[in-house]
């Protein structure tokens, strides 16, 4: 009798294989129930209509019963869930599109190849259009953080605004819907709103790309405002000019001088206007338009008589 068997038979050894089995079984019930527990996980936090109540009526009037409660959190759950189906829709194809992950996939149309492009599969095996795919996937990023900042926009209003996070960055984008949602309200943000206000940003505007969102919308608004704003006076009024082409040629011959262009009297009152020991200028525009307005003023309470 070898020594191998010996030690293969004998009561030690035995007993050791015996308590590996066991535990190696035991193993694997464990690790088969970490896999349903799992599965089980999964299939709780998967979308469904079977996990939202069915409508009844209600079980009386007042405050809602416990069991109301819980339906009601259930319902709250799922319409929260159809807001973000979008942008959790535009990630998945982002994701599955930047990895490639439909390239062992047999297409449908010709088995013998797989897919080549995210266009293909996402059409022929999702029935999404390309156009759509590529909405979804530009502008998951940013319906992610405004749902996380408590806005619900959708694909429309969100491609408004996809250039300027192309241009800036995420936080710029953010910031052009916040402004927008702060001036006409939340749930009043429309895509045609976002694209005017797109519009209206200057080519040769500038941002901190270190900014958070909330100074980001500030400065914007600040710039919008000031492009807005409407010319400081109206256009001269021809009588007004040739007095001060005349009295312009007054100064030449003062100075000795064949001309003096309008240009130049106009800096020459703005310094004279802007002098902070020379108050005189200043005064009589003061004194003349306070006289503009008052005259306004009258004007308007006639006309309401």
């Amino acid at each position: 009798m070898s020594k191998n068997w010996e030690e293969a038979t004998s009561w030690e050894t035995t007993t050791k294989r015996r308590g590996g089995d066991k535990l190696a079984k035991n193993n694997r019930v464990a690790e088969d129930e970490r896999q349903a527990a799992i599965a089980a996980a999964v299939e709780e936090a998967r979308p469904g209509l079977h996990k939202i109540p069915d409508p009844v009526e209600p079980a009386g009037e007042g405050e809602l019963t416990p069991e109301e409660e819980r339906r009601f959190q259930e319902c709250n759950e799922g319409v929260d869930l159809g807001n973000a189906a979008w942008f959790i829709q535009g990630k998945s194809l982002d994701t599955i599109a930047v990895g490639r992950l439909f390239r062992n996939t047999p297409h449908k149309l010709e088995p013998e190849r797989c897919y080549a492009t995210i266009e293909e599969w996402v059409f022929l095996e999702k029935g999404i259009s390309v156009g759509q795919c590529s909405k979804l996937r530009a502008g998951w990023e940013i319906g992610e953080v405004l749902a996380a900042r408590g806005y619900n926009s959708n694909p429309g209003q969100v491609r408004e605004i996809v250039p300027v996070r192309n241009a800036f960055n995420l936080n710029a984008a953010i910031a052009v819907y916040v402004l927008v949602a702060d001036t006409v309200g939340t749930d009043k943000v429309t895509a045609d709103q976002l694209r005017k206000t797109v519009k209206m940003l200057p080519g040769d505007l500038e941002l901190d790309q270190d900014e958070d969102v909330d100074v980001l919308a500030k400065t914007i608004k600040g710039v919008l405002v000031e492009e807005l704003q409407p010319a400081a006076s109206p256009a001269i009024p021809p009588a007004v000019t040739r007095a001060v082409d005349k009295t312009a040629i007054k100064i030449a011959d003062a100075l000795n001088r064949p001309r003096i262009p309008r240009s130049e009297v106009q800096l020459r009152l703005m310094e004279a206007f802007a002098d902070p020991e020379d108050t005189t200028v200043f005064d009589v525009v003061l004194d003349r338009m306070k006289k503009a307005e008052q005259e306004a003023k009258k004007a308007g309470r006639k006309a309401l008589e």
